[in-house]
């Protein structure tokens, strides 16, 4: 492993010391590695993707009552005084303004395989077993309702409306989750994600069955 990743693990263990599961350093590292192993069937710039991976969630939105800019700010600054060069640092940047689900309406429609690659990592984390983990560990994090028979999903949703949106977290599955498999940019994303989405599937049905006891 060379330095400057190194010391970008430690700055980010150290940010995210105390930070909710679901977005804490073992979601960076899970998809830091889902990374690296997509990284190995495209031709890219690991270092970019490497950096990117590790800072994606540096400053949640959701968690900095909304603020967009401080994660770049807090990336930019880290990587000037590790003295990166500022084509990667823009690089880098670009990746994480643009690699959440809400702002997938904002992005260019060109976008280099180096973000393809850390956000295919990213949402194959936020499905399958670990996926569901995360969701209801979030969804008890905001004392949101796991599930109301009356409470329909909201799909389509603007990105201020998701941002806002406190809806159930059994909805959040058709609102974002069960979306993503279809959302993938690399064949080895496509191929990680099938058997995650599946999974899903056959969690929510037996989810249902054990709720609606006749």
């Amino acid at each position: 492993m060379n330095h400057l990743i190194s010391c970008t693990i430690d700055f980010v263990k150290e940010k995210l010391h105390g930070a909710e599961a679901g977005h804490d350093w073992f979601h960076i590292e899970r998809v830091w590695k889902l990374s690296k192993k997509i990284a190995e069937t495209e031709n890219c710039n690991l270092e970019v993707v490497e950096l990117s991976a590790l800072l994606h969630d540096i400053a949640d939105p959701k968690f900095h009552g909304g603020n967009e800019t401080l994660a770049l700010k807090i990336s930019q600054d880290f990587l000037e005084n590790q003295n990166v060069s500022n084509a990667i640092i823009e690089q880098v940047l670009f990746i994480i303004q643009n690699i959440s689900f809400k702002n997938r309406g904002e992005a260019p429609k060109d976008l280099p395989i180096e973000l393809k690659i850390v956000q295919d990592a990213d949402r194959l984390d936020a499905i399958g077993a670990i996926g569901i983990a995360r969701t209801f560990n979030f969804g008890g994090f905001k004392n949101n309702l796991m599930y109301h028979p009356e409470i329909p999903p909201k799909l389509n949703m603007t990105k201020e409306e998701y941002k806002k949106n406190e809806g159930t977290t059994i909805n959040h599955f058709y609102e974002k989750l069960l979306l993503l498999k279809d959302l993938m940019n690399t064949e080895k994303g496509k191929e990680l994600a099938q058997e995650r989405h599946d999974f899903m599937q056959k969690f929510l049905d037996e989810f249902y069955k054990e709720w609606n006891v006749t």
